[in-house]
């Protein structure tokens, strides 16, 4: 073994890792670590084991369900490495005890995360505590692994990161012409309005010209009395939100000039007079735990097994009542604290059969429950090779940061189809993008009316959503307008949300145009400037949220073009071409290797079971707006 082998060996066994995710690209790091010589590993899962995660995290076996993810996978690999230490924590980085100090004793940090909220936490402390951090992330057959040293390289916030995408509330109360406009309908507005916190503003109720849409007997619909019967409470939902709501909105004759027309639909049309001849009812589902409410189902119960079969009308009325009978029936319970979850059988199967209604009303095709399943939960198919790849990327390029060859980082794009023969693209990492917010302190300029919007709304839209803080802390000037802490006594948390529900110029230090607010999180040590704007008016489509954040996200455009930027739940870009880089030894531009004209857009979506989501950056368009690292 020369020299240079020897000191390599002797960074990869002294080195102190920290990984964070045990899933599906961190089952295969944690093995590609411990088989690459690593002593020391410690790794932060929060999850447990989930059937559905067998078929690629192949360190756990179905008698793991249920457990731990970093335990079992810390224990599969001392099997066959005994003699180095792994801890585990089954626990959430976001954890106050995972705080800079914990950091700081790591030589390197690897991400195998699944959201964006964790990710942008981890990137702080690490930042805080001066620890390269190596990021990554797969969807499907894509992936990406990238490099970020403090001073460096770009830190994971210094570029756009594709949000979830929103949609009007017009166009989702009133004119939809999309099946995912129908599962946005379904999943957010009546399964939230049935089954979940009844205090949330849900309104179910389409604008129309008639008063009486906002009656009271319109108010109390979804109001079931205790000894009510479930099915006819059912049909009354059914012919509440389908039937009428659609006579409402067509009501409204100008709505409907240029667009095709919405047919109302009522459940005696569609379903017999009592559905207790059917094949299936509640009264038959006694097998079924209550406790193990993720398998519930109405589908085995109406004689419907594929979950790839289009349904008809019928069949979606006929899930639609029996699925909210077994909510009722079964996880009584539950209602009014449940939120839709893409693993909940039986939330899948009302939010498929209520947006498939909604779809034949107004005219859109049809989607199956394994469609709209893939829809609802953002879902694409995880990869298990995809994930074998990424992890030994990581890896190569955690022992580049281990020996500080700073020269050789890259970041490496994963692709789907072949580029030049090559299926892995490198590129060089670049410098510290000089207006973000996190890594180089510039100040955000905030557009708001100071006279309307509330403390509250700033701290939840902006602070907490846009920032990604956990526990903020505003002040303006000297004055301290909010902060939350387990520290506070009774008298300063009384104060604080007395602030929340005061408008910006009404606070004790008044925020109003030209004003400037500091804002920071203790935990991740993170403070930033935020310049206010007193604006007047909002567009309700195009601007939502009533306020403006500019600098959080938008990278300075270059050579005319502007940055590239999404709405939430937004679309990604991957440039695949069959003209790909040079070898990364010779640095070169891909925007010189690439055409302009070969792109695949993608969905920003969740690998399944939440495993890998990652946020894929365009290699094309960032390699013409950034400035490598010299």
């Amino acid at each position: 073994m020369d020299t240079q082998q020897q000191q390599q060996q002797s960074a990869i066994q002294g080195a102190k890792v920290l990984m964070v995710g045990a899933g599906g690209i961190g089952c295969e790091l944690l093995k590609t670590l411990a088989l690459s010589g690593f002593h020391d590993i410690h790794i932060i899962d929060m999850d447990t084991i989930e059937v559905s995660n067998l078929n690629r995290q192949f360190l756990f076996r179905r008698s793991h369900v249920g457990q731990s993810k970093a335990k079992v996978a810390r224990d599969a690999v001392l099997r066959f490495r005994p003699h180095i230490n792994i801890r585990s924590y089954h626990a959430n980085v976001k954890n106050p005890e995972f705080d800079v100090d914990f950091f700081k004793q790591f030589d390197v940090v690897l991400n195998g995360l699944d959201n964006l909220d964790a990710r942008r936490h981890v990137n702080r402390l690490c930042l805080a505590a001066d620890v390269p951090l190596v990021e990554s992330g797969t969807t499907g057959f894509l992936g990406q692994v990238t490099v970020h040293v403090k001073g460096k390289t770009e830190c994971y916030e210094c570029q756009t990161k594709p949000t979830p995408k929103t949609y009007p509330v017009c166009t989702i109360t009133s004119t939809p012409t999309k099946f995912v406009h129908c599962i946005v309908w379904a999943k957010e507005l009546l399964f939230a309005k049935l089954f979940g916190d009844k205090n949330q503003d849900n309104d179910l109720n389409v604008r129309a010209n008639k008063a009486a849409s906002s009656s009271k007997e319109t108010e109390d619909v979804f109001e079931r009395a205790e000894d009510e019967d479930i099915e006819q409470y059912g049909r009354k939902i059914y012919d509440h939100v389908f039937g009428y709501n659609i006579e409402a909105a067509l009501s409204n004759e100008e709505t409907w000039k240029n667009r095709r027309r919405p047919r109302p639909i009522y459940s005696k049309d569609v379903l017999p007079e009592s559905l207790s001849q059917k094949n299936g009812s509640t009264q038959n589902c006694s097998a079924t735990s209550v406790d193990d409410s993720a398998t519930v189902s109405a589908m085995p119960l109406l004689g419907l097994k594929n979950p790839q079969e289009l349904w008809g009308l019928t069949q979606n009325s006929l899930v639609f009542i029996e699925a909210l009978k077994l909510f009722f029936a079964k996880r009584k319970k539950e209602i009014g604290h449940l939120t839709f979850d893409k693993d909940d059988q039986l939330a899948v199967e009302f939010v498929t059969a209520a947006a498939n209604i909604r779809a034949e009303s107004f005219g859109i095709p049809l989607h199956s429950l394994f469609e709209a399943k893939g829809i609802a939960g953002n879902i694409v198919h995880a990869v298990a090779t995809t994930n074998a790849i990424v992890a030994g990327l990581i890896v190569i390029e955690a022992i580049k940061v281990l020996k500080k060859d700073a020269d050789k980082y890259r970041m490496t794009y994963c692709l789907e189809h072949p580029s030049r023969k090559m299926l892995l693209m490198p590129v060089e990492p670049f410098e510290p993008n000089p207006s973000c917010y996190v890594c180089s302190k510039t100040p955000l300029v905030l557009e708001i009316n100071t006279q309307k919007s509330k403390l509250r709304d700033l701290v939840d839209k902006i602070v907490k959503a846009k920032l990604g803080m956990n526990l903020p802390l505003i002040m303006h000037g000297a004055s301290l307008l909010y902060e939350v802490g387990d520290d506070l006594d009774d008298i300063m948390v009384a104060n604080y949300n007395s602030n929340l529900e005061k408008s910006l110029s009404e606070l004790p230090s008044p925020v109003i145009n030209g004003s400037i607010l500091t804002v920071e999180d203790l935990q991740q040590e993170l403070s930033c400037k935020i310049n206010v704007k007193h604006r007047e008016e909002f567009d309700e489509e195009k601007e939502p949220e009533g306020m403006v954040l500019s600098g959080w996200t938008q990278s300075p455009a270059t050579n005319g073009e502007s940055a590239s930027t999404s709405n939430n739940e937004s679309a990604v870009e991957v440039t695949e071409s069959s003209s790909g880089p040079e070898i990364a030894s010779k640095k070169r531009k891909l925007s010189e290797t690439q055409p302009e004209n070969h792109k695949r857009e993608t969905e920003n979506v969740e690998s399944e079971d939440d495993d890998d989501l990652m946020e894929i950056e365009n290699p094309m368009t960032v390699s013409k707006k950034k400035k490598r690292v010299a």
